[in-house]
This record gives C-alpha cells, structure tokens and sequence, in this order.
C-alpha cells in the first residue's frame, strides 16, 4: 500500500484531531451525483483526515471508486460512509437512510427541511446535527 500522495499518511488513516469523513452514494430517485470530488478527497486527505465513500457513489460522474482509493479514500458499503463524524451528501437523507442517522454526527447536504418535515423529524430524534 502506498502513502497518500503529499502526506507520507497511509491511506484510510486518521490524524489525531482531524475527522473520519463519510460520503455515501445518493439514494433519491434519479440523483446520480456525489457530494464530494476525488480532487476534494485528496485535499482532506492531505490534511489528515480519513475520507470514506461508499463503492459506486458518483455512478453518473463516471463511477469514481478508483480515482477516490489513487487519492488515499477508502471504498466501502453504505455502513463505512454513513459512521463518519461528517457526512457529505448532495440531497436530504431519504427514509432509507435515517437508520445511519446518529447524535455525534455532523451531515452536510441541502436540506430541504419545509419540503421534507419528516427529515426534519428524523434528523430531531437521532440528534444529528445537520447543515
């Protein structure tokens, strides 16, 4: 295994004090887009934080699970993105997903809470705090 470029960091290792970030494949129907570039991987990558997307996301943005592990992510299921203290989605988390949903969890998607009251809901009782 080799070191993350610019960091001398082995892949999926986290520096103290830095973030265990998460980013799961969208789920909303007819959303194919991811909430985070390999190019931004690579940055939080570079700066000590272990970045965790889940296999396929970015499916319609050319399946990018080889460009994301070249810049030191680690590629997993839906369980690996979604245990990150930040979570970096594109849309609200679907019904599907509010079982991943935790109180010591930062999510950052477009919330579109007025439109979507049980995400509101959801997000209310698993204590997330959302962005």
């Amino acid at each position: 295994m080799t070191n993350v470029p610019g960091t001398g960091a082995r892949p999926g290792t986290k520096a103290e004090g830095c973030l265990r970030i998460g980013v799961p494949a969208e789920v909303k129907t007819d959303e194919y887009r991811v909430a985070l570039t390999p190019a931004g991987a690579l940055e939080l990558t570079r700066r000590g934080h272990e970045v965790r997307v889940e296999r396929g996301a970015g499916v319609g943005a050319e399946g990018l699970d080889g460009a994301y592990e070249r810049v030191g992510a680690r590629i997993g299921g839906a369980e690996d993105a979604w245990a990150g203290e930040l979570v970096l989605k594109v849309k609200e988390p679907q019904a599907s997903e509010f079982g991943f949903l935790r109180d010591d969890q930062t999510l950052f998607p477009y919330l579109h809470l007025a439109a979507n009251p049980g995400v509101a809901d959801a997000l209310r009782r698993a204590g997330t705090t959302g962005i």
